[in-house]
């Protein structure tokens, strides 16, 4: 697999240049080379579809990506782009959902869990929800005022 994923980040790190259309050619050609079903070449697919603003596309293809046991990191990220694609087709609760289903397992990718959730509360129409949530995710990364910055986050949070 090392291979195959080195040619898909190829093409992912000359996105710009390409153009969506000669990515989603691109991504969909290498995922070719696997099986119809599987689930990282759908994941791949739906990246491709999303990035290019074919968010109903995507959706079909995360789903089937997840349904055919996509795991680890790769999980996370299709839950956390899943949620975003959702979110822009106007269902962000269902936004949340996803995302809610992955925060304990999201590792490294906690903060983008914690961002994409955000975004889908504002549209949810709970912005100070969200506003306290990326409060306290931003917390720990500055040098001051964490303490300030995290009862101001509880602030928010509780008055909501």
């Amino acid at each position: 697999m090392g291979d195959w994923q080195q040619r898909v980040d190829a093409v992912w790190a000359s996105a710009d240049e390409l153009g969506d259309d000669e990515v989603i050619r691109r991504i969909d050609a290498i995922a070719a080379e696997r099986p119809a079903d599987d689930p990282v070449a759908l994941f791949e697919r739906a990246g491709a579809r999303d990035s290019a603003g074919l968010e109903a596309e995507a959706e079909t293809l995360y789903r089937r990506a997840l349904a055919g046991g996509l795991d680890g990191s790769e999980r996370v990220q299709a839950h956390i782009q899943l949620a975003s694609t959702v979110r822009n087709l106007g269902r962000p609760l269902e936004a949340v959902a996803l995302l809610d289903a992955v925060e304990s397992e999201s590792g490294e990718l906690r903060d983008a869990v914690v961002a994409f959730r955000a975004l889908a509360l504002v549209d949810a129409g709970d912005a100070r929800r969200a506003a306290s949530e990326a409060l306290v995710a931003l917390a720990p990364h500055l040098v001051r005022y964490r303490a300030s910055l995290a009862a101001y986050a509880a602030e928010l949070r509780s008055s909501a």
